[in-house]
Order: structure tokens, then C-alpha cells, then sequence
């Protein structure tokens, strides 16, 4: 099971944003962009966009006599942090070599530790290379018009859980059907968010994006407060006995923190990272992915199971939640809130 997004550009600075765009949503480090498509097609274009967005210094030029060249990104890219990372940016060109030619030079840089990008993916074995893995496969095909390119971004660089994985972990956590509604509330509002944005011309992972999204409160019992709780909201000894055995495994960490180590535990550290960064106390940092900072906004929309201003929203935690923090608290949420609605959509988010 892949993710994938498709997106219309209108023109070469069209490509060359939404190349830009997937540097913002990348996860595991190493990583392979495969690039297909025919001569003229824009690979090069959408990659100077990809290459300028993560800090490489000049004017990427396409390879071909040279066959690779090598940069220096500004930065370590990456949402997982587990390891060091690599800031090494690699560009290969297939197209003057023969498939034997191609494999030859591409086992000539298996090793390497940053993202590799290859032309002309075509002349080898694409199957094998993303089996492989990590690779994130961009596809472009001629439009209707000279200008226009279709531009497909398959991802298989992140595991993604299973709807039958998500509804266990909800049952086996006793998740409360309130919080149930709330989190689909928020991946329904988020695949609204993405579809936004790719029709903009940006590149997002709706698959990954709507999984984080319906398991961002799988724990939210761990935070909760008397005075917090929906009105005649009750919950079982059998419940609170299942939450102290997990708050156990999780000592010290709010829902947050418990959720993103319990996802990374079951084999899931893309979709941990999304979640990781969605709270009032921890937002994404201004070098986040797209994907954390849609989940991140898109729940602090969604007060219950009903989209709401930010304004309303914030209304609310301090009514519920006013008595553990300060009014300046809410005041600095809030802003963090209005500055990653107006760095997302600049010209207004869509209205439900």
C-alpha cells in the first residue's frame, strides 16, 4: 500500500513549485526520487525547484554528459530524527545509457546517505529500486496544452496503517466515541485541506495525512481533566483500568508523546512524526512537513465533531481548560495557530 498525489502544473514555474513543495514532505533520510517521463517533460525543471527548496546552492543543470553531480543541501532534511542526517544531494541522468550502463552506475551509489535523485528511472529496473526502497516515484506526462504537466508523486517511503489496525488500536485503547468523532472530524477536514493545496500545484500525502489524523487522540485519555470532559460524559472502571495500564507504559509523557512512541514501537515512524508535533505545546517547527502542519491546524479546527473558527476553538479550550494555563497561554496558541493557517493558505483556507 502506497500514497500518492496528482497534480496539474500549468506552466514550467508551475513544476518547478511543485517540485519545491516535496522538499516539505519528507521523512525518511536516505531517500530515492525517481524521476520518468519522455524527453521535454519537465524532470530537470520540477528537480531545480526540489534542489532550490533544500538549499542547493546555484543552478542545478541537468547531468547528462556528466552523468552525476554532486551538491551540498543548506541543511539536513528529514521529519525522522532517529539517526543523524545526511545534507548530501545527488543528481544522476540516465538517459544517454544503456539499461546494463544504468544499473552499473547505480549500484555505483547504493551507499549513499542523502537523497539521490535519478532521470530517466526508466532505464532501470523501477520495480526492484522501490522493493528496495525508500523511494518516492515522480511521473510526468504532457498536458493538454505545451505548458501543461500531470505530475504524480507515488511515495514508497512510508508505511501506512490499515483502516483494520486503526479501528484495533481504538478498541484495544478504549478510545471514547466522542474522541472517535473528533479524530474523523479532523481526517475529514484534512483530506479537504490537502485537496486544497495539491490543486494548488503543492505536493501532499493524503493517505499518510488522513491515518495521522484519525489516531492523533488515540491516547487523549492521558490528558484528560474532570472539568474537560463532554457533559454526562461517563467512562467505566473497566475503561479507566485499560488507561492506567497504558498511562503505566507511557510514564510521564502526555498523548502526544505516548501516541508518537506507541506508532514508532508498532513500526509506523512516518506516521508517528505527523502526529508528534500536533499539540498547543509542541507545533510544528517552522521546518515541518505539510503533513504535520495540516493535522496540527486541522485540529485546533475541529472543537468536538464540528469545524469551527480558530477563534471559536480557542474560545473553548479556555473555557474548558482555562484553570492549568494563563490567558497569555492561549493568547501565544493562538497566534501559532493564525500564523500556520496564513503560511498554509495565504489567500484563506476553504470552508467545509
Amino acid at each position: 500500500m502506497h500514497d500518492k498525489c496528482t497534480i496539474k502544473a500549468t506552466s514550467g514555474s508551475g513544476s518547478q513549485k511543485t517540485g519545491a513543495s516535496l522538499g516539505a514532505s519528507l521523512y525518511a533520510i536516505p531517500v530515492t526520487i525517481a524521476l520518468s517521463g519522455e524527453l521535454g517533460a519537465g524532470k530537470t525543471t520540477f528537480l531545480q525547484g526540489f534542489a532550490s527548496a533544500l538549499g542547493v546552492p546555484g543552478s542545478l543543470t541537468s547531468p547528462t554528459y556528466a552523468l552525476e553531480q554532486r551538491y551540498e543541501m543548506a541543511r539536513a532534511i528529514g521529519a525522522i530524527r532517529e539517526r543523524p542526517l545526511s545534507n548530501e544531494f545527488l543528481h544522476l541522468d540516465l538517459y544517454r545509457l544503456t539499461p546494463a550502463q544504468s544499473e552499473q552506475l547505480l549500484h555505483g551509489t547504493e551507499q549513499f546517505s542523502g537523497i539521490r535523485c535519478i532521470e530517466w528511472s526508466e532505464r532501470i529496473d523501477l520495480k526492484r529500486l522501490i522493493n528496495e526502497g525508500p523511494v518516492i516515484h515522480v511521473h510526468l506526462t504532457p498536458g493538454g496544452t505545451k505548458e501543461e504537466r500531470d505530475i504524480t508523486c507515488a511515495f514508497h517511503d512510508m508505511k501506512l496503517p490499515t483502516g483494520e489496525e486503526v479501528t484495533r488500536w481504538r478498541a484495544d485503547a478504549r478510545l471514547p466515541q466522542h474522541i472517535t468523532d473528533h479524530c474523523e472530524a479532523v481526517a475529514a477536514l484534512c483530506e479537504l485541506l490537502a485537496k486544497h493545496l495539491i490543486e494548488k500545484g503543492h505536493v501532499v500525502r493524503p493517505g499518510a495525512l488522513r491515518a495521522a489524523a484519525r489516531i492523533h487522540d488515540l491516547f487523549r485519555f492521558l490528558d484528560f481533566r474532570p472539568e474537560g470532559h463532554p457533559d454526562g460524559n461517563k467512562h467505566s472502571k473497566d475503561d479507566i483500568a485499560v488507561w492506567e495500564s497504558i498511562r503505566a507504559s507511557f510514564p510521564g509523557m502526555n498523548h502526544e508523546e505516548a501516541c508518537t512512541a506507541f506508532l514508532r514501537k508498532e513500526g509506523y515512524p512516518g506516521i508517528a512524526a505527523i502526529v508528534a508535533t500536533h499539540g498547543l505545546k509542541r507545533p510544528p517547527p517552522a521546518d515541518g512537513t505539510v503533513e504535520q502542519k495540516l493535522l496540527y491546524y486541522a485540529d485546533k479546527r475541529v472543537m468536538l465533531d464540528k469545524v469551527v473558527s480558530l477563534d471559536e476553538r480557542f474560545a473553548d479550550f479556555s473555557a474548558r481548560y482555562g484553570k492549568g494555563q494563563t490567558s497569555e497561554d492561549h493568547n501565544r496558541w493562538l497566534m501559532e495557530a493564525k500564523k500556520t493557517e496564513g503560511e498554509l493558505f495565504p489567500d484563506g483556507a476553504p470552508h467545509p
